[in-house]
């Protein structure tokens, strides 16, 4: 639809709307006309990927990852008035995460998230349609998810959901890049009416009629978040646990880096098949973090699925109460204990759970009707994340503040621009407690460069990651 000719009568003018995009946050009336001229068109996109290999192996999930792979994603876009710019996405492609396979190796997991890219780059291009980028993605996901159904054919396992969604995000993160860039205004300040023509109903029901998303996302974020400093299930915790250092100059052991950081929230990843293992684990994290003189921390516990069913959680919980009263009063929360697909286990119930501690969906949130039916099914808390998608996100941030649903935000062990991506996501959502961000402990060699753009990201001194230089138009990233 062609813009409309707007009279001073209580509507906004196209001159309004532009000032709005230099920055300046113009404050207006319920019911003001939507500026339709506002919409982009993708006219390209472009892929590359870069590799690192990690600094020391993390392990979860049952199994150790040594290595990532970041999909850069480089989309053009056009105005309606002519104008174009381009924006940039990347993400760690996380396989391992997002295609847990016993039946395809690493390589052929990778690869055909890589084949599935290079079709998600060319419906990406060939959208056609004008909008606002939620709705560009929107409109584009169902086409990748039948572009996941044809690299799927011939497999020995189709790919899943939550690995598409992944492989996706990148595109989307550019898609929101580029429109802010367009309009010379930061991703999160292009969420109002002034740039969206729908309201919330359009995408999340009836409950939402006539509220707008900036009602739930601020354009300005939080000047500051705690950090989330991650144990992996191998990490050596103390020095003697150190079989052979890595002597780059960084931390070896969990009190080191403690005291390098600053930090105060610790992030305990278990095996969830080994309830005294587990025990122990986190134990002996309490024990090494009280130990540096640091009193005041706050732990989360990952079981990344792998408990084998909500009974293993409640004795764990139970069983680590009486152990040690201490550490148990630390946890904030618990990331999603059980099997992902929710659907095929429906007596992984985890109301009696959330009951003791928030319990929080991760792999199982592949969308809208995911987080419904986790909620149907206990969990109290929902993990966002940049690698689910800034569209998706944002829609589900919304929905669960409505809900009072406790929020996180983490990481994929996102490096440079996705870490950027990752930290403006948590500290524009309301309530988010702490921020991962797992790449300066693994793969540190990817944030080489970024520490001079971002140092309140980047370098961390008191367990505190500062968002202060990101709010440059789009995600407010330029790549290196």
């Amino acid at each position: 639809m062609e813009p409309k000719n707007e009279s001073d009568s209580g509507k906004v003018t196209r001159r309004q709307a532009l000032g709005a995009c230099g920055g300046l946050l113009i404050g207006g009336r319920a019911g003001l006309a939507i500026p339709f001229d506002m919409d982009m068109r993708v006219l390209e996109v472009r892929i590359d990927y870069e590799d690192y290999p990690y600094r020391t192996p993390l392990k979860f999930g049952g199994t150790v990852v040594d290595k990532v792979t970041l999909l850069n994603v480089h989309a053009t876009v056009r105005g309606r008035n002519g104008q174009t710019a381009e924006g940039f996405g990347s993400m760690p492609l996380g396989n391992v995460w997002s295609f847990p396979s016993k039946q395809l190796t690493y390589d052929q997991t990778l690869a055909a998230m890589k084949s599935l890219a290079a079709k998600m780059a060319a419906i990406t291009g060939k959208l056609g349609e004008w909008g606002h980028p939620i709705d560009l993605f929107l409109t584009a996901e169902p086409e990748y998810f039948k572009a996941a159904a044809e690299v799927s054919q011939g497999m020995a396992e189709p790919i899943p959901p939550l690995c598409t969604i992944v492989a996706a995000s990148p595109f989307d993160a550019a898609m929101h890049d580029a429109y802010g860039k367009l309009h010379r205004a930061n991703c999160f300040q292009t969420l109002s009416p002034l740039f969206m023509r729908n309201d919330l109903a359009h995408y999340l029901g009836p409950e939402f009629k006539g509220e707008k998303l900036d009602l739930y996302i601020p354009p300005v974020p939080v000047p500051q978040l705690p950090l989330y400093h991650l144990v992996g299930a191998v990490d050596p915790i103390t020095a003697e646990d150190v079989k052979q250092k890595v002597g780059d100059g960084l931390p070896e052991t969990l009190p080191e880096w403690i005291r390098y950081n600053g930090i105060t929230h610790i992030k305990i990843k278990l095996n969830g098949d080994d309830r005294q293992w587990d025990m122990e684990r986190v134990i002996r994290v309490h024990q090494a973090a009280m130990g540096t003189g640091q009193a005041d921390f706050a732990y989360s516990l990952d079981f990344n699925e792998k408990c084998p069913n909500v009974q293993y959680l409640l004795d764990f919980l139970h069983d680590l109460k009486q152990r040690s009263p201490d550490a148990f009063r630390r946890i904030q929360y618990v990331e999603q204990p059980t099997a992902r697909d929710l659907k095929a286990h429906p007596n992984d119930d985890v109301h009696e759970a959330a009951k003791i501690v928030p319990v929080v969906i991760d792999e199982s949130l592949t969308g809208i009707d995911a987080f419904l039916l986790a909620l149907k099914m206990g969990y109290s808390g929902a993990a966002l994340k940049a690698c689910k998608g800034q569209s998706q996100s944002l829609l589900i941030a919304a929905l669960a503040i409505k809900r009072n649903v406790f929020l996180c935000v983490q990481d994929l062990t996102c490096p440079g621009a996705s870490l950027v991506h990752s930290v403006t996501l948590a500290a524009h959502v309301p309530g988010v407690k702490a921020i991962e961000a797992n790449a300066r402990q693994y793969v540190p060699a990817a944030n080489a460069g970024w520490e001079r753009r971002f140092p309140g990201i980047f370098t961390v001194r008191d367990g505190q990651v500062r968002t202060f230089g990101t709010l440059g138009p789009g995600l407010g990233v330029i790549p290196l």
